[in-house]
């Protein structure tokens, strides 16, 4: 299979208007997954690669030259009038040469991709030594499998792990139909980032913002829970071929 062709069970193009629907909705990303993403990047200059960049909302975060990526080639079409754009099926970057880009950055993403070590070698190759790697996801945490609030008898909530320390994979609504989120603990993500020659730099795990409770009402009590991980990584090395 060619790496632009894409499966129809991961095209997104069917779900691209629900998918800008949900992150103009969304009050968490505008208080906290966008903000915490500007200040991962705020230091990027050169050329960026903008990695599952939907519509193109986030690729002028950084200020600087930015190559969107994606699969849906309709949230591709509105990202084009941002800046040049690339349909792909991540974390596959075959289409680009190594040392392409200057910094890569991603929201949301890393949680929707299977491979995670792919998807840290595949942006080691393509970035260049001494450029970084930013990441804002849903914190592992949110993600295991089985994992959920639980209201205790005095009215706290408290949060069951679930399958926190394996790998797994749950099912969540999307539009019409469901998409896969990928979990990994913590650990093992940070490791298979180390290991394709990622030296974190900095690190964030926030819970949803008072701003971001307000306007989801359903999510009281859940302040002092990790909602977001943000990850920014130094390449000290390009990744082994």
């Amino acid at each position: 299979m060619k790496e632009h062709e894409v499966p129809p069970r991961d095209n997104w193009d069917d779900i691209a208007g629900w998918w800008s629907d949900e992150i103009v909705d969304d009050a968490a990303y505008r208080s906290d997954v966008h903000p915490l993403y500007q200040r991962l990047t705020a230091n990027m200059r050169g050329l960026v690669v903008d990695l599952g960049c939907g519509e193109g909302r986030a690729m002028t975060a950084t200020g600087a030259r930015t190559v969107g990526v994606d699969l849906s080639q309709t949230l591709l079409v509105e990202a084009s009038s941002i800046g040049p754009v690339a349909r792909v099926r991540l974390p596959g970057l075959g289409c680009f040469r190594t040392d392409a880009f200057d910094h890569a950055g991603s929201i949301y993403l890393l949680d929707l991709i299977e491979d995670d070590e792919r998807f840290f070698d595949e942006t080691a190759r393509v970035v260049k030594p001494g450029g970084s790697l930013a990441i804002v996801i849903n914190h592992p945490v949110f993600t295991a499998p089985g994992s959920a609030p639980i209201g205790d008898v005095d009215g706290e909530v408290l949060w069951r792990w679930g399958a926190y320390n394996s790998k797994g994979s749950t099912s969540a609504p999307a539009g019409h139909r469901t998409i896969d989120f990928y979990h990994r603990p913590l650990g093992e993500l940070l490791t298979a980032a180390a290991r394709s020659g990622w030296s974190l730099t900095e690190m964030h795990e926030r819970p949803l913002s008072r701003q971001a409770i307000e306007a989801m009402p359903g999510y009281e009590g859940q302040e002092s829970i990790p909602r977001l991980l943000g990850a920014l990584w130094r390449n000290r090395a390009a990744a082994p071929s």
